[in-house]
């Protein structure tokens, strides 16, 4: 596979997006978000997602200049209609609305609808933790076609519906807790398909509900499973709770309408450490928790105990030294559109 440093990513990004009519601060924006993802080892939501987007552009899905709208606010709460902009740029604004709301009532909580993928959720809540602050968000998408079954089941009701808290510490990375109720995101079943390689038996299940390793089968009539195995009902469990926070709260609602245009929609809530305790006291304990984590006994096999976000954020470290593995698939795609618009060495 091709490999690239992260800012010439991000400069083919920033440029296909802006012959794509969105504005130079937003594609610089997105750019660092799906790069972000590469970097930080989740290449199913890096510069794969370019892809899907400028395709939802061509369609109209994706409105590149639209503005957010305020529908509702309280000094600790808002709701934000996104008028199918781009999601990275709406939620970043929600996210820093709910800070705002946070430094000044402790805390603030914004609710999101009708506004396109927003990828990796982890960059939000990062940033909120980054203020002092308590970071939270959840996503769901809309009520466009599902991929996830609910415990028990055969046919998709769900989507993905992740959920990302992360925390103020003295640590060198964040500690950052981001993750599918879903067995799997969606993402990294295609990126396998585009690689040509199979996928961990618990994944999907196939049309018919049998387990499959075969990653074409989703798009078979298949269904990705819930987290957890066999027991999946708490993956399950979980999931029906960011349906309810990111879908019916924001007043997306929830099943399938199969002319529907891909959103998501976004329950965010950033949280004021002060409100409870000093921030300075709260990160040294945080910081002291991690390290706990981290001395723990090592199991067989086994060669370290990770905090949460510490792996990506080693990742991150040695893909800024190293580069960027891009498969081929994907950069051939790149690289016929970057010829399309005219577009050489960014």
């Amino acid at each position: 596979m091709p490999t690239f440093s992260h800012q010439y990513l991000q400069s083919v990004c920033r440029s296909l997006l802006v012959a794509n009519r969105v504005k130079e601060e937003d594609a610089q924006l997105i750019a660092e978000h799906l790069v972000s993802a590469n970097l930080s080892g989740h290449d199913s939501h890096g510069i794969i997602q370019l892809l899907v987007y400028i395709d939802r552009i061509e369609k109209g899905h994706i409105l590149p200049d639209a503005s957010l709208e305020i529908l509702q606010e309280t000094s600790t709460t808002a709701r934000i209609n996104g008028h199918w902009g781009f999601g990275y740029v709406i939620t970043t604004q929600a996210m820093d609305l709910a800070i705002r709301k946070a430094k000044e009532s402790n805390v603030g909580i914004i609710s999101v609808f009708q506004q396109s993928h927003i990828g990796r959720l982890a960059t939000y809540s990062i940033t909120a933790a980054q203020e002092g602050m308590i970071g939270f968000i959840t996503a769901d998408s809309g009520r466009t076609v599902k991929n996830v079954v609910p415990f028990g089941g055969k046919e998709s009701r769900l989507g993905t519906n992740p959920l990302c808290m992360a925390f103020p510490s003295n640590l060198p990375g964040p500690f950052c807790i981001d993750l599918a109720t879903a067995s799997v995101a969606k993402g990294k079943v295609d990126l396998a398909k585009q690689r040509g390689e199979s996928i961990p038996l618990g994944w999907i299940i196939d049309k018919n509900g049998r387990p499959s390793t075969n990653p074409n089968d989703l798009d078979l009539g298949g269904s990705i499973l819930p987290i957890g195995g066999d027991q999946g009902y708490k993956g399950y469990g979980l999931s029906v709770i960011v349906e309810v926070l990111s879908g019916i709260l924001t007043g997306l609602g929830f099943g399938v309408d199969p002319e529907g245009i891909h959103n998501d929609g976004c329950f965010v809530m950033a949280i004021n450490v002060e409100a409870f305790r000093s921030l300075k006291s709260f990160t040294k304990d945080i910081t002291a928790f991690a390290e706990y984590l981290q001395e723990t006994p090592l199991a067989p096999n086994s060669n370290k105990v990770y905090y949460p976000g510490e792996l990506e954020y080693l990742t991150t470290i040695e893909r800024k030294d190293k580069g960027i593995f891009v498969e081929e698939a994907t950069w051939k795609s790149i690289t016929s559109l970057m010829t399309r618009y005219g577009i050489t060495t960014p």
